[in-house]
């Protein structure tokens, strides 16, 4: 029984795993509409902008920031 479950769970978790998604499954979502940043060079740029005058870096998707605090 232990096998078993152990198999099962095993399995189970590697079902989870993601292989990505080719070319020809993208369709819409690899249309310039549905991206979330119309213009990435800008985006850059102002994220530039800001962590200059802020004075840290990082921290864009994470707790915390450059300066040390969390």
């Amino acid at each position: 029984m232990r096998r078993v479950l152990l198999l099962v769970s095993i399995l189970s978790l590697t079902a989870c795993s993601s292989l990505g998604v080719k070319p020809w499954e993208r369709d819409l979502l690899a249309k310039p509409e549905m991206q979330l940043v119309e213009n990435p060079m800008e985006m850059g740029f102002e994220d530039h902008t800001y962590f200059s005058k802020e004075g840290s870096s990082g921290g864009g998707s994470f707790a915390g920031g450059g300066c040390g605090c969390n």
